[in-house]
């Protein structure tokens, strides 16, 4: 699975910056997660994302294989 954050940005036209800011996580911690850098993700970032970015957690994921 992985996390279609930056897709998401891009059609509803936001910024990362303006992600952030709305989260409120660290920059580190931030970039992991919209570059799908982490293996898990925590309830409350995940009903935030969703929250601010006014979708589903099945808007956000998307399967995907590797190779």
């Amino acid at each position: 699975m992985k996390l279609r954050v930056l897709e998401i940005l891009n059609e509803k036209g936001k910024t990362k910056y303006w992600l952030n800011q709305q989260l409120g996580l660290s920059f580190q911690n931030f970039n992991n997660l919209i570059y799908n850098k982490t293996s898990s993700i925590k309830f409350e970032n995940l009903q935030a994302l969703c929250d601010i970015l006014e979708c589903t957690p099945n808007d956000l994921f998307e399967e995907y294989y590797k190779n």
